[in-house]
């Protein structure tokens, strides 16, 4: 099974590195030099402040969101996405966003580091359960014929590692501040039906643009979802 632990690794792409002048005295005639410096490191810190609380690009390493993002351990053959991380810190997720979060604590206790991405599908409150391979909240059948192709169905048989049974092998009510997530590509996604919840605390941000390859540059959901 630790190729399908593998592929959900959500990796960072972008990295800064800082160069110190260790120097203590400038001739006059370098004050140029000095104030280049000055401002290529004020630069990188503004740069590093908008990674921190305002976005932050990464890419896609495997396949668990296909056909919405393709994924491969070869970056530049991945897709390159960008992560808002602001809007959350006013507002909730909603049902269809597409989450980067840091590993749970079943997770953490799995081993895992790196964080994931999927999509949000139950929230704080609802009753999520399986049928058929088909997903019921609130005992309603959920629309995902958006994102999910044909032939997808969403089971607890790819759960072949991880607790046991299954976090949704039977029905589940959401508590607060808690969230559901599963893969586009549900035959081959490690998530929120085998390990459990999402912790609001653990979400870093929503993927909102794709801007890498250049053919599909662009918003990654063409239309709301769920209005």
């Amino acid at each position: 099974m630790n190729h399908l632990h593998q592929s959900h690794y959500f990796c960072n792409f972008t990295a800064y590195q800082v160069s110190k002048n260790n120097s203590s005295h400038q001739a006059p005639n370098n004050s140029w030099l000095a104030e280049l410096s000055r401002t290529v490191i004020l630069s990188i810190v503004l740069a590093l402040g908008i990674r921190t609380f305002v976005a932050e690009a990464r890419w896609i390493p495997s396949g668990s969101m296909e056909p919405t993002l393709h994924g491969s351990p070869n970056q530049w053959e991945a897709d390159k996405i960008i992560v808002d991380k602001l809007s959350y810190k006013v507002s909730s997720p909603k049902r269809g966003d597409i989450v980067v979060f840091s590993p749970t604590q079943e997770l953490q206790r799995e081993q895992y580091q790196d964080a994931f991405i999927k999509r949000v599908i139950g929230l704080p409150g609802e009753k999520i359960e399986l049928r058929n391979g088909k997903v019921y909240i609130n005992n309603k059948l959920l629309s995902e014929d958006k994102y999910l192709s044909p032939t997808q169905r969403t089971v607890v048989d790819v759960c072949t590692s991880g607790p046991q049974p299954s976090f949704l092998s039977q029905p589940v009510t959401i508590p607060p501040n808690s969230y559901l997530v599963l893969g586009d590509n549900r035959n081959s996604s490690y998530d929120s039906r085998c390990w459990g919840l999402v912790p609001r605390e653990n979400i870093i941000g929503r993927a909102i643009v794709r801007f890498w390859p250049l053919s599909q540059v662009g918003g990654i959901d063409k239309t709301p979802l769920y209005p």
